[in-house]
C-alpha cells in the first residue's frame, strides 16, 4: 500500500520517490475516473433543479465502477455492458415487487442466491452479481416518487455514460494501464529481492524473514498474473505488432526470469552466517543486493509513470570488489572451501544482467523482437457455460454454499429491519452483509473488523468537519476529496475505503437536509447489525473452513513441482527442453505455490479448533519453496553447461517426481502412506556439500532435491495422519 510504505520511508527522497509512484498509479487513475464518473450527472442536474434524477443516474454509473477491474479492454467493456443491462433488469423488478414487503422477501432472497453464484465464473462475473446487489439493495431504500420504468432507465443510462467515459480514456492512452500494471509487478519484485538480502544480515531473524518472503511470493505471483492477464487478453500487445507492445512483452519476459533467478538463490543461511558472519563479506553481500534491488524499483516507477529512470546502478565495480573479497578469503585460508560464495556471486552477475535486460525497455533504439510464441497459453480461460453453473447447484460447491448463506443471512437482516423499524436507512444492513460476507471465514472476520473501526472512524470524521467547518463550499470540497479516497482505495485498502465512503456520505446527507446525528446514529447501529449477522453466518451457517481444502493445495503444489523437475530432468537426459513447456511449469509452480501460501494464511486466522497443525504445514511449506528453489538452481546449472550431455543422475531426478506424483494421489485420497525408508528420509535440512567441479554441482544438487523429496514424503505422511 502507498500510505504503508510512504510511512516505512527513511528519508525524503524515498517519501518522494513513493508519493511520485502514487500520483501515477492506476489505483488512483481508477479514483479520479471513477468519482468524476459518479459526481458529474448529480452535480451538472442539480443545477437545473433535477437532484434526484441526477443521483439516479450517479447510481447507475457506481454500480458499473465496480466491475471496472483492470484487465483486458474487452472484458472491462463486456463486464460493463452485461451490468448495465443486469442493473437495469434488477432496478426495474425491485421498483415493482417493493410495494409488498413478502414480494420483495422473495425477491431479496432469490437474487443474493442467483448473483452470488455467479462467482463460478471468476472475479469480474462475481463483481457483476455484488454491483446488481446493490443496485437492488438502494432502490429499496430509494422513495417511491419515480415510475419503475424511468427509474430503471436512469440506472442504464448512467451505466452506460460509465462505461462510455471508461472507453474513451482508455482509447486515447491504451499502453497506459500496460505500463502501470508492469511497473507495479516489478516493484513488488524489487521488494521481494530486499528480502532475499535481509537473509545475508546476521542480525534478522531467519524465521520472520522467510515468512515475509513466503508472504511477498503471494503478492509477486498476484502481480505476475495480473500482468498475463492484461498482456495476453489484449490484442494490441499479444500479437506484438507495434513497438510498444513488444517492447512490453520482452521486458515482462525479462522480469519472469529474473524471478526465478532470484528464487533460485537459496542457501542454508544458518551454515553461512556460521562461517562468513565475522568476516564482513555477508554485509558486502546485502548491501550489493539491496542496491539491485533499489534499482529494480526504480525502474518500475519509471514505467509505471511512463518517464526515464535515473542512473543506472553499475555493479561492475561492486561485483569486482566482492571478487577479489572471496579471493582473499581463500588465500588467507586454504583450507576455506568458498564455493558457496562464488555461487552467490555468480547469481548475483546473473541478476545483474536480468536488470540490464529490464532496463533495456527505457532505449529507444533497441529493437525488440516478436517473440511468436503463442502467449495465451501462459493465462486461463474462463467459458461462460451454463454447465459450469449447474455443476455448483450442489452442497459440496463452495460457490454454492456462500450463495445459500448469503441468501439467508440477507433474508435474516432484511426480516429483523422490517421488525425493528429503526430509521429510514435500514437497507445498510443488507449492503453491511452483502458487502462482507466472503466465501472464507478468514476474510469474512477481517471484513468485519475494517467495516466497524472504519464506520465509526468514518462517522467521527464526517461529524467533525460539518461541527466544526460551517462553510457549505468547503464542505463539498471535502465531500468530494473523500469520495476520491473511497474510489482510489475501492479494490487496495478496504478500511481507508469505509472511512471515505462513511465520512463522505454523512456530508452528503447533510446536503439532502437530513441531520447529520441521525445519519451517524443509523450508520453505526445498522453496519454493527449487519456485521453480527454476516459473521454469525459465517460461522455457524455451512461454514467452509480452509482446514477442509488445505491438503488440495498441497496436492497442487507436489504435481506442479513433479512436472518442474521433469522438465529440468529432460535437460538431464541430454535433451533440450522445450522451452515453452518449462516455463509454463514454472509459472505453474509458482502460482500453485502461492495458492498454498495464502490458504495457510487464510487459515490460521479461523479458529483454532477448525485448523490443522500448523507447524507441520509450515514445514510442509518450507520444503516446498526449498525443493522449487533447488529445481530452478539445477536448470541454472544446466543453462550454463557448454554442451548438452546425459547424466545418469538423470534416473534418480525422474523416480523423485514420480515420488510427488504419488504423494500428491494421496493427498487427494487421504491415504496414509507407508513408512519411509530412514536411510535416505531425513526430517531436517542439511547444509549442501560443497565442491569444486561442474560435474560434482549437479551431483550436489540432484542429491539435496532428492533429500528434499524424501522429507516431504515424511511430512505428507504426518499431515495424513492427523
Amino acid at each position: 500500500m502507498f500510505f504503508r510504505k510512504f510511512a516505512a520511508s527513511k528519508t525524503g527522497m524515498q517519501q518522494a520517490k513513493e508519493l511520485r509512484a502514487f500520483l501515477f498509479s492506476q489505483q488512483l487513475a481508477d479514483g479520479l475516473r471513477i468519482t468524476a464518473a459518479i459526481l458529474l450527472p448529480a452535480f451538472l442536474l442539480y443545477q437545473f433543479g433535477l437532484l434526484a434524477t441526477g443521483m439516479t443516474i450517479s447510481l447507475g454509473a457506481m454500480c458499473v465502477s465496480l466491475t471496472d477491474a483492470p484487465g483486458p479492454i474487452i472484458h472491462r467493456r463486456n463486464g460493463m455492458l452485461i451490468t448495465a443491462f443486469t442493473a437495469f433488469a434488477v432496478a426495474l423488478l425491485t421498483a415493482i415487487v417493493r410495494v409488498n414487503v413478502y414480494t420483495l422477501g422473495v425477491e431479496i432472497t432469490a437474487l443474493t442466491f442467483l448473483l452470488s453464484l455467479l462467482q463460478v465464473y471468476g472475479m469480474r462475473a462475481a463483481s457483476v452479481g455484488n454491483a446488481a446487489i446493490l443496485v437492488m439493495v438502494l432502490t429499496m431504500g430509494q422513495p417511491r416518487t419515480m415510475h419503475p420504468l424511468l427509474h430503471a432507465g436512469y440506472i442504464l443510462g448512467g451505466s452506460l455514460w460509465y462505461m462510455l467515459l471508461a472507453l474513451f480514456f482508455y482509447y486515447i492512452r491504451p499502453y497506459r494501464p500496460a505500463q502501470r500494471v508492469l511497473g507495479d509487478c516489478i516493484r513488488e519484485m524489487a521488494s521481494y529481492l530486499s528480502i532475499k538480502a535481509f537473509f545475508y544480515d546476521v542480525h534478522t531473524n531467519l524465521q520472520d524473514n522467510y515468512e515475509k518472503m513466503v508472504a511477498q511470493q503471494i503478492v509477486v505471483s498476484e502481480k505476475q498474473d495480473a500482468v498475463r492477464e492484461l498482456f495476453f487478453k489484449t490484442a494490441r500487445i499479444v500479437t506484438e505488432t507495434t513497438p510498444m507492445g513488444k517492447r512490453l512483452v520482452a521486458t515482462f519476459v525479462h522480469t519472469v526470469d529474473l524471478f526465478e533467478d532470484i528464487t533460485a538463490t537459496y542457501y542454508n543461511y544458518s551454515t553461512l552466517r556460521n562461517r562468513f558472519a565475522q568476516r564482513g563479506i555477508l554485509k558486502h553481500v546485502a548491501t550489493l543486493i539491496n542496491s539491485l534491488a533499489t534499482e529494480l524499483d526504480h525502474i518500475g516507477i519509471a514505467i509505471q509513470t511512463n518517464t526515464k529512470p535515473p542512473a543506472a546502478f553499475v555493479a561492475a565495480d561492486a561485483l569486482s570488489a566482492l571478487k577479489k573479497e572471496i579471493d582473499a578469503i581463500q588465500e588467507q585460508e586454504p583450507e576455506e572451501n568458498t564455493l558457496i560464495l562464488k555461487k552467490i556471486l555468480v547469481n548475483i552477475r546473473r541478476m545483474t544482467q536480468r536488470i540490464q535486460d529490464i532496463h533495456a525497455y527505457f532505449n529507444p533504439a533497441m529493437p525488440f523482437i516478436k517473440s511468436n510464441v503463442d502467449h495465451t497459453l501462459f493465462i486461463g480461460h474462463q467459458p461462460l457455460d451454463p454447465k459450469v453453473l449447474l455443476h455448483n447447484l450442489n452442497s459440496t460447491s463452495t460457490a454454492f454454499k456462500h450463495a445459500v448463506r448469503i441468501s439467508v443471512a440477507c433474508l435474516i437482516g432484511f426480516t429483523i429491519s422490517k421488525l425493528l423499524a429503526y430509521g429510514q436507512h435500514s437497507y445498510w444492513i443488507l449492503l453491511t452483509i452483502a458487502f462482507i460476507l466472503k466465501p472464507a471465514f478468514s476474510l469474512t472476520k477481517t471484513r468485519n473488523i475494517d467495516r466497524i473501526l472504519g464506520t465509526v472512524a468514518g462517522v467521527l470524521i464526517g461529524a467533525a468537519i460539518l461541527f466544526f467547518i460551517k462553510n457549505t463550499t468547503a464542505h463539498f470540497v471535502l465531500m468530494v476529496l473523500l469520495m476520491l479516497g473511497a474510489y482510489t482505495f475501492l479494490r487496495t485498502w478496504y478500511v481507508v475505503m469505509v472511512i471515505c465512503t462513511t465520512a463522505y456520505i454523512v456530508i452528503l446527507f447533510q446536503f439532502l437536509n437530513i441531520p447529520f446525528i441521525t445519519v451517524v446514529q443509523e450508520r453505526v447501529f445498522d453496519t454493527v447489525l449487519g456485521c453480527v449477522i454476516a459473521f454469525s453466518a459465517g460461522y455457524f451457517l455451512f461454514p467452509d473452513w480452509e482446514a477442509h481444502q488445505i491438503k488440495n493445495h498441497m496436492a497442487d503444489v507436489l504435481t506442479a513441482n513433479a512436472v518442474y523437475l521433469q522438465n529440468v530432468t529432460q535437460a538431464l537426459e541430454g535433451a533440450e527442453p522445450d522451452r515453452i513447456e518449462y516455463k509454463l511449469a514454472r509459472k505453474t509452480v509458482y502460482v500453485q505455490s502461492a495458492n498454498l501460501s495464502a490458504a495457510y494464511q487464510r487459515m490460521v486466522a479461523e479458529p483454532k479448533s477448525r485448523q490443522y497443525d500448523k507447524t507441520v504445514l509450515h514445514q510442509f511449506m518450507v520444503r516446498n519453496h526449498l525443493l522449487f528453489s533447488n529445481i530452478a538452481h539445477l536448470a541454472t546449472l544446466l543453462q550454463d553447461a557448454p554442451q548438452r550431455t546425459a547424466y545418469p543422475l538423470a534416473a534418480r531426478t525422474k523416480k523423485a517426481a514420480q515420488k510427488l506424483e504419488v504423494l500428491s494421489k494421496k493427498l487427494n485420497s487421504e491415504t496414509l502412506l507407508p513408512e519411509p525408508n530412514n536411510a535416505t528420509a531425513q526430517t531436517h535440512i542439511e547444509a549442501m556439500e560443497e565442491t569444486a567441479t561442474e560435474d560434482m554441482s549437479l551431483k550436489t544438487s540432484v542429491d539435496f532435491i532428492v533429500k528434499l523429496c524424501d522429507d516431504i514424503e515424511v511430512t505428507t505422511k504426518a499431515i495424513l495422519a492427523t
